[in-house]
């Protein structure tokens, strides 16, 4: 496993969509622009507070794949596409990849 803390390094980025056609939309513009390798949607349903009162909704959750050294520029073009007023966009490090996987991952958005 991969565990040396590089730029390079594996990072996975979660995001909660407000549909599936805008995670599906971030995602391939993500992925065409070389800042993520490739992404995850997964359907999901969320308890929040916004705005004074508890709200439930389904939501999409976007688990993109990419370095460290492309994060925030991924992470700048999801506040760019996104719907939300406040997005989440949490940066989650890994604590190991195997090597070949993250060969793939630094080829595919090099």
């Amino acid at each position: 496993m991969d565990t040396e803390q590089s730029g390079d390094n594996l990072v996975l980025l979660y995001v909660p969509c407000g549909s599936e056609d805008e995670a599906v939309g971030v995602a391939r513009a993500l992925v065409e622009a070389r800042l993520i390798a490739c992404a995850n949607l997964h359907p999901i349903r969320s308890f929040y507070r916004w705005e004074g009162r508890v709200v439930e909704e389904a939501e999409v959750v976007l688990l993109a794949k990419t370095t460290a050294n492309q994060a925030a520029a991924a992470e700048a073009e999801i506040r760019r596409r996104h719907s939300y007023a406040v997005p989440c966009i949490l940066r989650l490090p890994t604590a190991g990849v195997n090597a070949d996987y993250l060969a793939w991952i630094r080829a595919a958005i090099s």
